[in-house]
């Protein structure tokens, strides 16, 4: 849920950078139009509802009898992952929680068309170049969230539109003709007080300025289950088609399979303390991903003889060769054929992987994230901001 802080202001004001932004989107949007149709500005055939040309065409609406929430063109951006970037996981959290409160408010959320992609997980690389422009290092190191995600299964649930459609364009335009009546520019206002409070229910379109922190902050009382409106597999089950298509194309070369999720290279972190002793976040999650301790503690689950789909991001090849002696192990990398044509980036591998260990007759995870998951390591998974020092011999108890 949206925490309650005092608003910096309620109301749009002259200078406001979503102003400036809505004024310029607008000013192209009206080009756009006036090219485009020659009919009237509010008749032409718009593109995108949910990714394509959808709802409004079908049932002969304009669209702006909808009301609409926008939480910005980037994910988590305002906040302090504006020039980093984050994993998938971590903007699907911020996602998933602007995608909750359109939900809530029973309003049409503004996509952003694109989806930042962590340099390490970019296949295509982040141009270098000193005279690249930020546009073009943008371009390079984001990929458009319809590659990533099948927008019309999520608008079965949450109606979305793109924010480089033509529906947004005639949102903008509206909602600065119809004055206090169209835009209200919020930052720390309650769910309840944006769905109850007439002045935001009755407006257009509400721009949300999110936590400074990141998007998903909004939502960071998860332990509050009233307030989950969307299971965890939402987004990873709204995939685009052509990522759904290659993973149901390898599950039927698998057959009936078993998988794990061996997550290491991003958690395995070490730092020492003043007494130059290493100590660790996590500290058994090196010694419980390693193959000879993966043998042991998935023996009790998965058979000799499976066939053990392996999802990992550890780098060393043939890293987990050992396990090869107990189980027919695959991996993506098996499946080059299926996969190479179509990825063109780690973020679609990932989201092609999950369907697969999804798929899996029993799927271990690395860190326990609900009471009836099997896990390889008994380390929690969110930080603790515990330093301890790493454990990797094997202790009686797990034996």
């Amino acid at each position: 849920m949206a925490t309650s802080r005092k608003p910096k202001s309620k109301h749009p004001t002259a200078g406001s950078p979503f102003l400036l932004l809505a004024t310029a989107a607008v000013a192209v949007g009206l080009i756009w139009i006036l090219l485009s149709s020659s009919t009237s500005v509010f008749r032409f055939p718009f593109t995108l509802f949910g990714g394509t040309a959808k709802a409004s065409e079908k049932d002969g609406s304009s669209g702006l009898e909808r009301k609409y929430l926008y939480w910005g063109n980037r994910i988590d951006c305002p906040g302090k992952h504006c020039d980093s970037c984050e994993g998938l996981g971590h903007q699907e959290s911020s996602l998933r929680c602007a995608l909750e409160e359109a939900l809530y408010l029973k309003r049409v959320f503004v996509m952003p068309s694109r989806m930042c992609i962590n340099p390490i997980h970019n296949k295509k690389g982040i141009l270098h170049h000193l005279n690249a422009t930020s546009d073009e290092r943008w371009a390079a190191g984001s990929c458009a969230m319809s590659s990533l995600y099948d927008l019309d299964l999520i608008s079965k649930t949450i109606p979305v539109i793109l924010d480089n459609s033509k529906m947004w364009y005639r949102v903008l335009s509206t909602s600065m003709k119809l004055g206090k009546r169209g835009l209200a520019h919020v930052e720390g206002t309650s769910r309840d007080d944006l769905k109850y409070k007439s002045f935001y229910s009755n407006v257009l379109l509400i721009n949300r300025t999110a936590s400074s922190l990141s998007w998903f902050m909004e939502c960071k009382d998860r332990t509050n289950h009233s307030s989950v409106l969307l299971p965890y597999s939402f987004l990873p089950m709204s995939a685009a088609p052509k990522l759904r298509d290659a993973a149901n194309r390898i599950k039927e070369l698998l057959g009936d399979y078993d998988a794990i999720h061996v997550r290491r290279g991003d958690k395995i972190k070490t730092r020492k303390d003043r007494f130059g002793v290493p100590r660790s976040l996590h500290p058994h999650l090196d010694r419980d991903t390693r193959p000879e301790f993966i043998q042991v503690r998935i023996e009790r689950w998965i058979a000799p003889g499976r066939t053990l789909f392996v999802a990992s991001n550890e780098r060393k090849p043939g890293f987990f060769s050992t396990l090869s002696a107990r189980y027919k192990l695959a991996y993506s990398s098996n499946y080059s054929s299926i996969l190479d044509p179509i990825i063109e980036n780690n973020y679609e591998l990932f989201m092609v992987e999950r369907l697969i260990l999804a798929g899996a007759t029993t799927f271990v995870k690395t860190f326990k994230e609900e009471e009836d998951d099997l896990s390889l390591t008994d380390d929690p998974k969110k930080n603790t901001k515990k330093w301890q020092i790493p454990v990797l011999i094997m202790e009686e108890e797990r034996r």
